[in-house]
């Protein structure tokens, strides 16, 4: 269920029986043909079904991430590191402060790494809380799922392509584009680094059919409900 499907004495109701929430984090940046909200999008649907069944709240996407490297494509919204600890912080005081004790997130964007690592911190001052970061793209069973289908999949191409990222009246580009040269785009300011990729796809085909994405898509949702169903309450 999501947060805004509740009021508050609902959320009362439920911290009596769980503590267990989900909170998911995208981004708003360039995604070739694909919606700017692609990793927003991606990330809250991936969470909302894997959560419905099990009655667990989905608090609302935290829509902007870090990206400054995209910043050259309009439309992008880029955080500060420091702006971005400071907004993750103030989110996980406040549901310690409820009771949440369990949290999952669920992230949907690699440029907001550096959350994960500063998330130690977080967990030394508050021992009583267990807070999962999962990668839902690229978390193993989902990831041999991507590889199995095709090997060459990276950003804004095809294993970004679901049906509800796309955009109406926009037609992906039928050609497999070759591999930019990553090393060389991370060096680049973003005005370059435009240049260097063009429309925004790293590699790999735009587009594959609905039934690979589907597959691919039922893999994620299953192994994001798994580690929500395997964790264990705190003593």
């Amino acid at each position: 269920m999501q947060i805004q499907e509740m009021n508050w004495p609902m959320v009362e109701d439920y911290l009596t029986r769980d503590d267990r929430c989900v909170v998911p984090l995208g981004c708003t940046e360039q995604h070739a043909t694909l919606s700017l909200a692609t990793d927003s999008i991606l990330a809250e649907r991936v969470s909302v079904e894997a959560a419905a069944p099990l009655g667990i709240p989905v608090f609302p996407t935290l829509a902007y991430g870090i990206t400054p490297y995209f910043m050259a494509y309009p439309g992008t919204v880029s955080l500060r590191v420091s702006t971005y600890l400071l907004v993750l912080e103030d989110i996980l005081n406040s549901l310690h402060t409820h009771g949440f004790r369990r949290i999952l997130i669920v992230n949907g964007h690699g440029g907001n790494a550096p959350a994960q690592g500063w998330l130690g911190e977080w967990l030394a001052a508050h021992p009583d809380t267990r807070v999962k970061w999962h990668n839902w793209w690229n978390a193993p069973r989902t990831w041999a799922a991507v590889q199995a289908t095709d090997t060459l999949a990276s950003h804004a191409s095809w294993m970004e392509n679901f049906a509800w990222t796309r955009l109406e009246g926009v037609t992906a580009p039928t050609g497999r584009k070759p591999m930019v040269d990553v090393d060389l785009l991370r060096q680049l300011p973003p005005a370059q680094a435009r240049h260097l990729l063009g429309d925004g796809n790293y590699a790999g085909l735009y587009a594959r059919p609905d039934e690979d994405m589907l597959r691919i898509w039922a893999e994620a949702v299953a192994e994001t409900r798994e580690l929500l169903l395997t964790w264990p309450a705190l003593q």
